[in-house]
Parts: structure tokens; C-alpha cells; sequence
């Protein structure tokens, strides 16, 4: 006789069939894994034979095969009615008797007399396997403590296998419900209530980017993050760095955390958690510390080579021992399943702004707003509408396949309204906090997930561009195109592009939305008043030190650029903010000069040789000294912006080498803009302290023709294909190949004219950096081909 009920640490993925994909994978881990640090809670599971053997008492499956075969699942109605018909019908069928003694036996061996809680879970046959996803289509059951309430907790994970959106799915992905069975696993309760808890992904879910590990983590049991309940911290592991015992870290972003789930003080059947407030102070800290992110990294790693495919897993860190646990481990099923084409979409207009949150995936949606309060709403969703609701309940799942886009108030990027959104290529924007209240029901809206991590929901049904690169189309042409990067929410989608590196990161980008704040007043936060302190702490959430704050978030952003293109070259160009723009941070006003015209004023490599902002530079140094020494990102050179004379140049090359930057240590390069006339006239002298020039032609352009590029007025004098511009660009080319030093440009010239792009060919430079939307269509362009 097959068994009804096996030891976990007896299974592995050769008994997927008996005990499905889950339970098969608990086992794998336990037997395999336990002794490379992976620490996987015991227990036992029931097979599919007990499954069947079940649902052959009283006939049962014939009941509930009649009650299916010729189900329309798109009715609603209908769909509702039968699942809750069947579901009834399992609740009050007994357990065959063979089937409770084993169940028996095994709690017994288990509980060895102790109260002990357990978590009762699903686990389907063809649940979890790499073509499909099931994701939280079964019931889960936390904090179930005795034989009694373990038994009411199996029969209703057996009738969760017949909830509605179970058998909606199974019919859209081709399934027959007699072949999926159910096996139920019973694991030892890991109490991350008092702890922490959440996923892993060992790939950005995003983009599929493979070098980085992306964890999920709040407060208290994990339900909340897998259900979307709570917007939860996020980090991002460099693989690589974590091979090469460097700093992994590449980002840590703050969460709300506003609730969390806990044990009930008095569990009975359905109410053996409690959902409870997070305390202020408690959520404005992160939920993981840096150990345990490295951990639970190296952790996800370590199975991710064991089974040798990208991995979505779920974690639990036990506030009583202080260990990390892990609770689940299936295939990651949407980014790994990605071919070689690109699908971009570029927003034509803008219009007010109804809310934002997280964006999930990168398409542009749009259609009526219809505000679902609860699932007897349901049926006003009609195909091509956009689905508002607090969070998306998985009993949903049948009608979000008629959405054209998906909004919610709470959740993170692995909350079940993610998942079920990216599986279904649909966008979503999750988190938003006010969604149901700021966005009319019945209204027009443009659902944007093509602007980086943050989504946007905009007024009306704007236009938009959809286009498809084929990666493996491009041709050979004799000259490095690179792109221009700013935003590091958009680098791992980026990099996706053919590409040879990045030509241009500008460091404003990431001081501008990652810290907000001026240099100075994080150097003096103990001098600010308080209405400026109080801004200040709401933007450095998370970090104790003003100064610290300042150097991680920096290094956080480069670090993201540089891990998403290495091992190609990531040129850093310094901060290159004006008076004005540096005025608009907070606290920026008590630090910056009022300028006429602040395009030529105190600007570039002037600041940084000067005494007032020295300290500020100092900073940024820290930051790109961590990026490259303490992550291991060597890829990334140092360009100098705005140098107006050979003598600056060499003071900034000095205080670069005195702030721990030695042009030449370590292959370190140090790049300067080629953008103002003198650059070119005199650039063997230049040459002499840099390692290349890269071409601003923007205000080379300005410069060179007395142009004020922000005066409409004479907009349509600026051309950077004059022909004293392009003599002063074909100075600097010849110069740098005289000397064999690298030289490219980096401005919007090339990206604006193709034209000028096959001159610069012509000229023999070395590499483009061009934005992101134009480099299929210059590199075309230059190849000879149309697009």
C-alpha cells in the first residue's frame, strides 16, 4: 500500500508526484541543503494517495467531476455557486481511517507531548512546476496547535483545491482537474512573529536581471507580504560581490511596514492570528539588518544553484533564537520564462498625477477606473478596465484577467497582486496608499509602469509609444555605442539593451530623488532649525547618521548602475548641479549663492577646489571609494565636469588622490568633459592629468555660439552640428587619439541626429553614449539599415 503520510526530511524532488512540488522541495533542502547553512523547519506531509483515496468516500470525485464538466468558469456567478457546493461537500467527509491513524502517529512523533504550532499548508502536484504558476491558490494555515484543529485545518486546504480562482485557473492553463491533486505539508511554526519575516527572489522580478537577489521583508509572519497586505523594506544583493566576500548591498529601500501578523493569544479554529499596528518608531527602522541580508542572500544563492533555475522563496526569521528559516522554495516562473525581445513603452504627455506606488513591470495601461471595495464587486470589472482596490484578494483572480492595469493601496513587489500581474503581462502599481480615494471610480486613466520603480497613475488616456527591440538583430559597426543612465531604478532594464557600457551617470539624479537633501545640512545637522531637521529626518528614514546617510545612498545608486552593466565601463561623472539646483534641496538655501546666470557660475570641478564645498566633495569621493574598493565595482571610472583651466585640473586630480581616488591605482581612470572651448583648444595640456575626454555637447555647443540653451528666444541658433562646434569636437577627437586616450561623447547631440552621429564615426571616436529609447535606432542607423 502507498503511504498516506511521510516524514519531510524522507522526500525530494523525485516524489513531486506524490507529495507535489512544494513538500517535494522542503524535503530536497532538508536532505541536501541542511548541511550548507540552509536551515528548513521539519515535519510531514501527506501524498496524493490520501488525496484520492479521500475523495473516493462516498463518491465523491464523481460528484465533483459532474459538478465541473461543463462549468463556463467565466461566469461568475455560476463559478461562485458550484466551488461552494464542493467545497461544502469536503468539509463534511470524514477521513478515511487508515489515513487519520497515520496523520496520527505522525503528530504524535512530532508534538512529542509539547504544545507545539504548526503551519498547514497546500502543496498541488502540478503546483509550483517551472510552466505555472499557483501562486497562494490554496488555503494556509498558521498557528494550528493540537490534533483536533490540525485535522479541520486538512479539510479545508483539501476544499481550498476547488475555491474559485483554483479551478478558473486550472481551466485557463490548460489543467484537468482530475489530474492535480492536493498534498497537505505540517511544518513546525517558525515564530517570526516575533521576528521577521518575507520573500527572495534569486533575480530582479522586474527585468530578469540574474546578478542580483531581491528580498521582501516586514514585520511579523509573512502572510502579509505574500498576500500584499503591507508594503514591506526591499534590498538588492550583487551576486557577484557576495562570491568575492566584497560589500553585497546595492540598495535598501524603507517600507511602510504599518502592520504585522502575529499569534493569537487564544487561537481557536479560524482566528489563530492576530493582525496588529506596527509601532512608528519600529517601522521607520528597517526589518533586517545588513548580517542577516548577506545571510539570507548567500542562503538563496546556495539553492539557487542546487536547483539550478531562478528561485522564489520564502523566508522567516524566528524572533526567539535569532535564526533565519526557510519555509518554501518553487521556481520563479515569469522573468525566467523571457526571451530575446524587448518590449518598450514610452509615454507621449503627461497630465496630473492621481497617485503613485511601486511599478510592476514596465508597460503602459489604461482604460476606466472601477474602484472594487470587496469581492461583490467583482463583476463591474468588464475587459479593459483598470482595477482599483485596497489589495487584491487572490479570490479575484478570475476577473484581473480583464484588466488593462491593476492599482492597490498596500503591497510590495511580491505580493500576490504582483505576481498574478506579471504572469498575466499586465501593469500594476502597488502600494499607493490612497489609490481607492484619490482616483474617481468611473474616470478615465493612464497607468504608467515605464517611468523606473515608481509607478504612476495619471488623469484621462494620454498617448503612448509601443515599440519591439529584437536583441539579436544588431550588427557589428566600428564604434562603441554606450548609454546615458541617471535613474538606477531603470539600470537592470537597461542593461537588457545591447550595449557597451555606460558613458554617462550622473550623479544629480541620485541626489536629487535618493537623498534630497543638500551636503552641507546633513555636515551641520546638529546647526539646522528644527522645521529643516524634521524635513531632513523624514528623508534619511532608516539611517541613524546624517553623514553616513549621504554616503550610502550615493554609493547605493552608483553601485546599481555600475552591477547592472559590469564588467563594462561605467563612467561616473561627478556632481554637476548649479547654485539654483543645488538651492532647490532641502536646506539647500542657507548654503548656495544667488547667480545671475548659475549655467556659468559656481558649477563643476569649481566647486570641488573650493574651500566651501570641499567637505561636500569629500563625500561624494567616500561614496564612489566604497562603490569601487569596499563592493568591488572596479568597472566604475571618475569623469570631471566643467573644468575651466589646466590648473583646476590639476587640483582636482589632487584632492581626488588625496580623498583616496589615485588616477591609475587599481585601474582607476579619470575621465574629463570635453565641454567648453577651452577643453578643446588646449587638450594636450588636459590630456597630461586625464585618461580620455568625453564630448558635452550641449554646453560645448552654448559656449562655443553665446547661447543661453534655456532662452527660447534663440532656441533655434543651438546646433551642435555648426561648424565651429563640430571644429572645436574634431579638436578634441584628434587629441585624444594622438595620445591613445579613450575618447567618446555623452551629450544629447548624437541621439538628436543621426547625422551627426556618422560625422563623429567619421571622425574616428571611439564611443557614443547615447539615451536609452535611441540606441536601437542609431545603431541602425550607423549600420546602415533601417530599424
Amino acid at each position: 500500500m502507498e503511504p498516506y503520510v511521510i516524514k519531510l526530511d524522507q522526500l525530494g524532488m523525485h516524489d513531486v508526484e506524490i507529495v507535489g512540488g512544494k513538500n517535494a522541495s522542503l524535503g530536497e533542502m532538508i536532505a541536501n541543503l541542511s548541511g550548507l547553512g540552509v536551515d528548513v523547519p521539519g515535519g510531514f506531509a501527506t501524498t496524493a494517495a490520501a488525496y484520492r483515496d479521500f475523495l473516493a468516500t462516498d463518491g465523491l470525485d464523481k460528484r465533483i467531476q459532474d459538478a465541473l464538466s461543463d462549468l463556463d468558469v467565466d461566469d461568475i456567478a455560476t463559478l461562485t455557486t458550484t466551488g461552494k457546493n464542493i467545497r461544502e461537500w469536503i468539509v463534511g467527509t470524514e477521513l478515511p481511517q487508515r489515513l487519520m491513524a497515520e496523520i496520527r502517529d505522525a503528530w504524535d512523533e512530532m508534538s512529542d507531548g509539547r504544545d507545539i504550532a504548526v503551519a498547514v499548508r497546500s502543496s498541488a502536484t502540478a503546483e509550483d512546476l517551472p510552466d505555472a504558476s499557483f501562486a497562494g491558490q490554496q488555503e494556509t494555515f498558521l498557528n494550528v496547535r493540537g490534533l483536533d484543529h490540525l485535522v479541520d485545518a486538512l479539510h479545508q486546504v483539501f476544499a481550498s483545491l476547488f475555491n474559485d480562482r483554483a479551478i478558473a485557473y486550472r481551466v485557463h492553463q490548460g489543467f484537468e482537474h482530475s489530474v492535480v491533486a492536493l498534498s497537505v505539508g505540517v511544518q513546525y511554526m517558525v515564530r517570526s512573529d516575533l521576528g521577521s519575516a518575507g520573500v527572495i527572489f534569486t533575480l530582479d522580478t522586474e527585468t530578469g536581471f540574474r546578478d542580483a537577489v531581491f528580498i521582501t521583508s516586514s514585520y511579523g509572519l509573512g502572510e502579509t507580504v505574500v498576500q500584499g497586505a503591507v508594503n514591506p523594506d526591499e534590498f538588492y544583493v550583487f551576486k557577484p560581490a557576495l562570491e568575492n566576500d566584497k560589500h553585497p548591498i546595492l540598495r535598501k529601500n524603507l517600507g511602510s511596514k504599518a502592520i504585522k501578523m502575529v499569534f493569537s493569544d487564544n487561537p481557536v479554529p479560524g482566528k489563530t492570528v492576530d493582525t496588529v499596528d506596527v509601532d512608528e518608531a519600529e517601522s521607520m527602522r528597517f526589518s533586517l539588518s545588513d548580517e542577516d541580508i548577506v545571510a539570507l542572500a548567500r542562503t538563496a544563492v546556495t539553492i539557487e544553484k542546487h536547483y539550478d533555475r531562478p528561485m522564489d522563496i520564502e523566508w522567516g526569521k524566528d524572533g526567539s533564537d535569532g535564526r533565519l528559516y526557510i519555509l518554501q522554495a518553487r521556481p520563479e516562473t515569469v522573468q525566467s520564462r523571457s526571451g530575446r525581445t524587448i518590449d518598450r513603452f514610452t509615454l507621449k504627455e503627461h497630465s496630473d498625477v492621481l497617485t503613485r506606488g511601486r511599478s510592476i513591470g514596465h508597460k503602459i495601461g489604461q482604460g476606466k477606473a472601477k474602484v472594487i471595495r470587496d469581492v461583490s464587486e467583482m463583476n463591474r470589472i468588464q475587459p479593459g478596465d483598470v482595477l482599483i482596490s485596497d489589495m487584491t484578494d487572490p479570490d479575484w483572480e478570475p476577473v484581473m484577467k480583464r484588466a488593462a492595469a491593476i492599482v492597490t493601496n498596500r503591497g510590495g513587489r511580491t505580493c500576490h497582486a504582483a505576481i498574478i500581474a506579471r504572469e498575466l503581462g499586465i501593469p500594476a502599481v502597488v502600494g499607493c496608499g490612497d489609490a481607492t480615494t484619490t482616483i474617481p471610480d468611473g474616470d478615465d486613466v493612464t497607468v504608467s509602469c515605464a517611468e523606473g520603480d515608481e509607478g504612476f497613475i495619471y488623469k484621462g488616456m494620454l498617448p503612448f509609444e509601443e515599440s519591439h527591440i529584437e536583441l539579436d538583430s544588431l550588427p557589428d559597426i566600428p564604434v562603441k555605442i554606450m548609454m546615458n543612465v541617471g535613474n538606477p531604478d531603470r539600470a537592470f532594464d537597461f542593461a537588457n539593451i545591447p550595449n557597451h557600457g555606460v558613458g554617462l551617470a550622473r550623479l544629480e539624479f541620485i541626489i536629487n530623488r535618493m537623498i534630497g537633501v543638500h551636503p552641507n545640512a546633513l555636515l551641520e545637522y546638529d546647526q539646522l532649525d528644527e522645521d529643516t531637521k524634521f524635513a531632513v529626518n523624514e528623508q534619511m528614514a532608516g539611517y541613524d547618521d546624517p553623514v553616513g546617510f549621504f554616503i550610502e545612498k550615493l554609493a547605493e545608486g552608483v553601485a546599481t548602475i555600475a552591477a547592472a552593466f559590469a564588467p563594462e565601463p561605467v563612467i561616473v561623472r561627478l556632481s554637476d548641479f548649479k547654485s539654483n539646483e543645488y538651492a532647490n534641496l532641502i536646506g539647500g538655501d542657507k548654503y548656495e549663492p544667488s547667480e545671475e546666470n548659475p549655467m556659468l557660475g559656481f558649477r563643476g570641478a569649481s566647486r570641488y577646489v573650493a574651500e566651501s564645498f570641499r567637505p561636500c566633495f569629500d563625500l561624494e569621493c567616500e561614496a564612489l571609494k566604497k562603490v569601487r574598493n569596499e563592493m568591488g565595482l572596479t568597472n566604475v571610472q571618475i569623469m570631471i565636469p566643467f573644468v575651466r583651466t589646466v590648473a583646476q585640473a590639476k587640483q582636482v586630480i589632487d584632492i581626488l588622490a588625496e580623498n583616496g581616488l589615485e588616477r591609475g591605482k587599481d585601474g582607476l581612470k579619470v575621465i574629463m568633459m570635453s565641454e567648453l572651448p577651452t577643453n578643446a583648444l588646449l587638450a594636450d595640456q588636459y590630456l597630461e592629468h586625464f585618461d580620455g575626454m568625453s564630448i558635452g555637447s550641449n554646453d560645448m555647443t552654448q559656449l562655443t555660439l553665446g547661447l543661453d540653451r534655456d532662452s527660447a528666444l534663440i532656441a533655434d541658433l543651438f546646433d551642435e552640428r555648426d561648424e565651429a562646434v563640430q571644429a572645436l569636437l574634431a579638436m578634441t577627437i584628434r587629441a585624444c587619439i594622438a595620445k591613445g586616450k579613450y575618447v567618446g561623447i555623452c551629450g544629447q547631440g548624437p541621439s538628436d541626429h543621426p547625422d551627426l552621429a556618422r560625422w563623429l564615426l567619421d571622425e574616428g571616436i571611439e564611443s557614443m553614449s547615447l539615451n536609452p529609447d535611441t540606441v536601437v535606432e542609431t545603431w541602425m542607423f550607423l549600420a546602415g539599415q533601417k530599424v
